[in-house]
């Protein structure tokens, strides 16, 4: 697999924030996506989540299922439960041809709440937990590369996995085959280096997401006790090229560790006042000429 090319649906219709987008069809979505010059687009709420109604769909707009968001709960039941839990997930994905599962763990995180949380709390594991912890992502994403598709671990604002101390943890905690989404903008706002991590660990990028950020507007929410999901709707996320990462540099990064698999654009902003068709030409635009000017293979 050379580079291809995803976005996530999340700019069109916020799986967190179902408010957002309420009244955008799967047709509306998929006829930007494709317009746009897309391969594919993870999954969201406006996807039937069976085979035999998704695929023609998606054949319709040539586009494919680049994979989808699985919530995990971990730390609460063992992996085996875990992997039952997940087993209709991971047929659709089968059945769809997809190539990646995401996945995060979510039985302690406050990301999706809006008015209870704030950016500068998340919960913590308790060093004698790791362990544990990774034992059970490894027993997971073993399952997952055995059924053919590369396991990508969601490091994320509000979760377990947040800071860069916690990745080194889950580094540290599971084997090299548990991979990981390497995510620009929650790398960033969680003090974690894009450039560093994809270097020191290459084998572990097994996807990628890209959106850029908008550091003054995330240090006055985060001094202002506001929630991840205010943040998001407040704009501390962009496209890339509408920010203040540095894409040239990430780009030359993941050519030189010969990155291949899907680069996905994940604008997480409000679509009444970000258009997603106009927001994503741009991020897409912006990285493809980049990623050109890297040499990075397509």
């Amino acid at each position: 697999m050379s580079i291809r090319w995803g976005v996530s649906p999340i700019a069109w219709c916020n799986d967190d924030m179902t408010e957002l987008g309420a009244d955008t069809t799967l047709d509306m979505l998929l006829t930007d996506v494709k317009d746009i010059g897309f391969d594919g687009v993870e999954l969201g709420n406006k996807f039937p989540r069976d085979a035999p109604t998704l695929k023609p769909i998606m054949a319709g707009y040539g586009l494919d299922i680049v994979g989808g968001w699985y919530s995990a709960n971990l730390l609460t039941r063992d992996a085996a439960a875990e992997i039952a839990a997940m087993e209709r997930h991971m047929t659709l994905l089968e059945a769809m041809g997809s190539s990646v599962f995401i996945l995060a763990e979510t039985s302690n995180a406050v990301h999706c709440d809006r008015w209870g949380s704030r950016l500068d709390t998340h919960p913590v594991l308790a060093a004698a937990d790791w362990a544990r912890f990774g034992e059970r992502l490894d027993t997971v994403a073993a399952h997952v590369n055995d059924r053919g598709m590369r396991f990508a671990y969601h490091h994320h604002l509000g979760t377990v996995v947040e800071t860069n101390e916690e990745l080194q943890r889950f580094f540290d905690a599971t084997g090299d085959h548990v991979g990981l989404v390497l995510d620009t903008g929650h790398a960033v706002y969680g003090g974690i280096d894009p450039i560093a991590v994809a270097r020191a660990r290459p084998e572990r990028v097994n996807h990628v997401h890209c959106k850029d950020v908008r550091t003054a507007k995330y240090d006055q929410f985060l001094a202002d006790g506001t929630s991840f999901l205010n943040g998001v709707v407040g704009g501390m996320f962009t496209t890339p090229g509408d920010g203040d990462y540095d894409y040239p540099a990430f780009m030359r990064a993941l050519a030189d560790i010969d990155y291949t698999g899907w680069i996905v654009i994940e604008a997480e902003q409000d679509p009444a006042v970000a258009n997603p068709r106009d927001y994503s030409q741009l991020g897409l635009d912006t990285l493809k000429r980049l990623a050109a000017e890297a040499e990075l293979v397509l």
